[in-house]
């Protein structure tokens, strides 16, 4: 008696849809702008680091391993690349947290640190920005302990587009300096309680229109 057929297994290379790579290949290319803007922390000097002399290795574990979490995020969303290497997606998943972990002590370090040196809302902006950042990432750990999926996956979400608003309202807050528009101190306290909190409302009310559905 004949074995019965195996399906044809999808090719690597149909893993990932066009869309996805160029998401993939966006969100790559903007953190490598983002992080050439700090190439002279590297120089690891007084002059290069200034007020963040002192705390220079915390700063550049939070930049490097915020890098390194915001390119691996996307490949916890690619539902056929996830379901047809499974093990590889569970240790992607402990890698981003790892790196998410790191680079967000080393945020809330700096935001109790050389914070202060702008102003108290700067940094209570940030201090509420890293403790929802842990918090969003530390829920889709539970959800995927707990083997609840779905809700694994949504936190999942939640927790990266508070790791994009990082980069997003870094360049943002570039620009308007750039063009004028305030003082760093003036406008960095409330861009970056925007930077989070809106995408997040928007996640909330795409949540809520779909389970309507």
């Amino acid at each position: 008696m004949s074995e019965p057929l195996q399906p044809p297994r999808t090719p690597w290379y149909r893993l990932i849809s066009v869309r996805q790579l160029l998401f993939w290949i966006f969100i790559f290319a903007i953190t490598h702008h983002f992080m050439r803007g700090a190439d002279h922390f590297l120089e690891m000097t007084k002059e290069a680091l200034g007020k963040y002399f002192n705390l220079r290795f915390v700063l550049i574990a939070h930049i490097t391993a915020g890098g390194g979490a915001l390119v691996l995020g996307p490949l916890q969303f690619w539902s056929r690349f996830r379901a047809r290497y499974i093990k590889l997606h569970r240790w992607v998943g402990v890698i981003y947290l790892l790196a998410m972990f790191v680079s967000a002590i080393g945020a809330l370090i700096l935001s109790f640190t050389t914070a202060y040196e702008v102003n108290w809302a700067y940094a209570f902006s940030l201090q509420v920005w890293v403790s929802v950042w842990i918090i969003t990432t530390a829920l889709a750990y539970w959800a995927a302990l707990k083997k609840k999926f779905v809700l694994h996956k949504e936190w999942m979400m939640r927790s990266y587009i508070v790791t994009l608003a990082f980069i997003v309202s870094g360049l943002a807050l570039k620009f308007l300096l750039s063009v004028g528009f305030g003082s760093f101190e003036a406008i960095s306290p409330s861009l970056f309680w925007m930077g989070w909190s809106v995408p997040l409302f928007i996640y909330q009310v795409v949540l809520g229109m779909k389970a309507k559905k």
